[in-house]
């Protein structure tokens, strides 16, 4: 076991904000909110700039010459099947966020805050799935797919440390980056994702406590949300302990078959005929409209301007900030693909799945308060779902099943999370030992529970927002060392196998 700087320094720069969070939430929230917003007006551009650029490389890499180039070496071939390799990187990727952004965005766009006309309009629903598609689409999962790639090249290609700071050796040098500067890279790594996983479950809890309440009258209180929180964590620990080919692989795979029963019974139950005709219509808008959306900061409109702030930035904010920790878990388990194959699997196809999830449930959500059922929207995010589903036959199978994929959800979230932190703060070892993902599970949720007691999860979230803006700074340096380095180490293989082949000749 090989435990780095980087981890202490991770471990005491979090439990200072624990801290802070505990004894001043308010005050947390209250400057961390004002330092958010000063990104937002200030660097929006920037970010925007950022996540088209790294989607644009992600398509060139793609079609380009370098396609056909293994993440890893020549005779490598896959460690996963195509299916639980798709189950892994998706799981990780989108994880408990496909559970309730799918109705409670979608509602949220069309009768409370509209990115283009008055909340309630026929403008305003026609553009709630429009827009979640853009910020659940091709620019996150682009930002995923490069980040991801780069850490598999590096580590599987090259033979590089699996850490963030190993990616800029080409361009910073190896000294500066095995030294003071790439340990503080690294902790920046480690402490986006573990406040941003610790969010996520504290969210997850309350969501998972939102369900059995439901169901079964069970308590919606914060004592039962730490019972929540408990068992999950000896199950996730359980599930790293494991490692990735027995419990994350089985999880994940088994999760991604229920989500898909979940979605064929709503689409079935559901407005069949309205999910289609919503969702054809919003992905023809979404394709037609892409480069305008991608670009457009709504400077001249100021409640236009707070939507694009208030969801857009912070939504390209969000995907950077987690891009360290998802990119390197696909990364892990995506040795032997070649780049080509690659980006269709982490680009094109979640994208296209993410789409149907938010088409069935999005419109299965808008078919309720648009007929004046109910008015999801004055419900909690994380009832939103549920809601839903009072109105739809088979409500209690839905319900059930919905909790399950939550929880399961939630699990492969936390055990990714502690297989990459192990990888982050031992020198970037592809296997971490038990007692270091151990330590970084009760570490997650000991926050978590924080984040619940507290009320401070909006705080945690800020601090994630903040960490993004250094963050994309980093990822266009990856972006630059590893063109500059697949440029010269496939060039060079290229020019010594063609001379092979005229030597032969």
């Amino acid at each position: 076991m090989h435990i780095t700087n980087v981890f202490w320094y991770a471990v005491a720069i979090c439990m200072a904000i624990v801290i802070w969070g505990f004894v001043a939430p308010d005050n947390l929230n209250s400057i961390t909110s004002q330092a958010t917003a000063l990104i937002s007006n200030d660097f929006g551009w920037f970010y925007t700039l950022v996540i088209i650029a790294l989607i644009s490389f992600c398509i060139y890499m793609m079609f380009s010459k370098y396609g056909n180039v293994k993440l890893g070496k020549d005779n490598d071939e896959p460690d996963f099947s195509l299916m639980a390799w798709f189950a892994m990187l998706f799981s990780a990727g989108m994880g408990i966020g496909l559970m309730f952004f799918t109705t409670a965005e979608t509602i949220s766009h069309a009768f409370i805050q509209s990115p283009n006309g008055e909340p309630g309009s026929e403008q305003a629903v026609l553009d709630s799935l429009q827009y979640a598609f853009l910020h659940w689409g091709f620019h996150g999962w682009g930002l995923y797919a490069v980040v991801a790639m780069i850490f598999a090249y590096f580590k599987f290609r090259v033979g590089a440390p699996g850490l963030v700071s190993a990616t800029l050796e080409p361009l910073l040098g190896q000294k500066l980056m095995r030294g003071t500067l790439g340990q503080i890279i690294d902790t920046l790594a480690v402490f986006a994702t573990v406040v941003g996983v610790a969010s996520t479950l504290g969210f997850g809890s309350a969501q998972i406590n939102s369900g059995l309440t439901f169901l079964f009258d069970a308590p919606n209180t914060f004592w039962f949300q730490m019972i929540i929180l408990g068992i999950a964590t000896v199950t996730f620990i359980a599930s790293a302990w494991s490692g990735l080919g027995n419990g994350i692989k089985h999880l994940s795979t088994i999760n991604l078959w229920l989500a898909g029963i979940l979605l064929v019974l709503l689409f079935v139950v559901g407005p069949t005929v309205y999910i289609m005709n919503i969702s054809v219509t919003s992905f023809g808008n979404y394709i037609s409209h892409f480069v305008q959306m991608s670009f457009d900061l709504k400077p001249v409109n100021v409640t236009q301007r707070g939507f694009v702030n208030d969801w857009t930035l912070f939504y390209w904010a969000w995907w950077i900030s987690w891009a360290p920790f998802v990119g390197m878990f696909i990364a892990r388990v995506s040795k032997g693909r070649t780049i080509r194959q690659f980006i269709i699997g982490v680009l094109v196809a979640p994208t296209l799945v993410t789409f149907i999830f938010f088409g069935v449930f999005g419109g299965s959500a808008l078919n309720v308060q648009m007929n004046g059922i109910a008015k999801l929207s004055e419900l909690a995010t994380e009832t939103v779902t549920f809601g839903m589903y009072t109105h739809y036959p088979m409500t209690a199978v839905l319900s059930l099943l919905t909790v399950v994929v939550i929880a399961i959800f939630f699990i492969t979230s936390a055990d990714s999370a502690t297989f990459v932190l192990g990888m982050f703060t031992t020198g970037g070892q592809l296997n971490p030992s038990n007692v270091v993902k151990i330590a970084w599970g009760l570490l997650l949720s000991g926050m978590a529970a924080i984040v619940l007691y507290s009320g401070g999860i909006q705080g945690f979230q800020n601090m994630l927002i903040i960490a993004a803006l250094p963050f994309s700074l980093i990822l266009i340096m990856m972006v630059i060392a590893f063109y500059r380095t697949i440029r010269e180490n496939e060039g060079r293989r290229l020019r010594t196998t063609s001379m092979e082949r005229r030597e032969k000749k």
